[in-house]
């Protein structure tokens, strides 16, 4: 499958906004957008006037890349819950919140998102006591997440959520630290995801 193989960095910038691609790196004075706050390339420091159309497909990029999807990948989910009944925008979000490379992210078991992409190819992630290799699987209500591999690994695991101790777990997850498990409490909602993603922009984008 195709992947991002660049500067993930670079991404923050030309989107203006820290989407947490880098893990830890992302929360310390060394994260690039910190550091130079405009976008990268020759021409990164003008300022141009956006249209809408621009501001659209800048949402719609910023978004895609905050859970590390390819334009396919994206398109697919947007046209199921386009089909879905009710608001497409929400419904867009509530998939993308539900991936399980997601979920292992949000429950602080990995760093960023690639990270728990990887444990999830790996093999660490097991949902319901069985080992699931697919990133984009989605869980559903009251599905058990737990993460099982070499000792060595776990204690790993164990030691980063100590120092994250602070960091909230989102309501719709419930996360075991001692255990390594997390349980899916309910579907993930709007305001789960928080205000920064615009999601009507995108159902515009995608209506023309």
């Amino acid at each position: 499958m195709a992947r991002h193989t660049g500067s993930v960095c670079r991404l923050c910038r030309r989107e203006g906004v820290k989407l947490f691609l880098k893990g830890t790196r992302c929360h310390t004075d060394k994260c690039a957008i910190t550091r130079r706050e405009y976008a990268p390339g020759l021409h990164g420091k003008v300022r141009k006037k956006r249209s809408d159309y621009g501001t659209q497909l800048r949402e719609k990029q910023k978004v895609k890349r905050i859970y590390g999807l390819l334009e396919t990948q994206f398109r697919n989910i947007f046209r199921s819950a386009a089909r879905t009944k009710g608001v497409t925008g929400e419904l867009l979000l509530s998939a993308l919140e539900r991936r399980l490379d997601n979920c292992v992210y949000r429950l602080n078991l990995a760093a960023s998102r690639a990270q728990a992409r990887q444990m999830v190819r790996h093999g660490f992630v097991h949902v319901n006591g069985r080992a699931v290799s697919i990133p984009s699987y989605l869980v559903s209500q009251k599905d058990r997440i737990e993460i099982k591999a070499k000792e060595q690994f776990l204690k790993a695991v164990k030691e980063r959520l100590e120092s994250w101790k602070d960091r909230p777990t989102p309501a719709w997850l419930k996360l075991d630290p001692a255990a390594l498990t997390g349980e899916v409490l309910a579907r993930p909602t709007r305001a789960d995801v928080g205000g920064e993603i615009q999601e009507q922009l995108i159902v515009e984008l995608y209506s023309k």
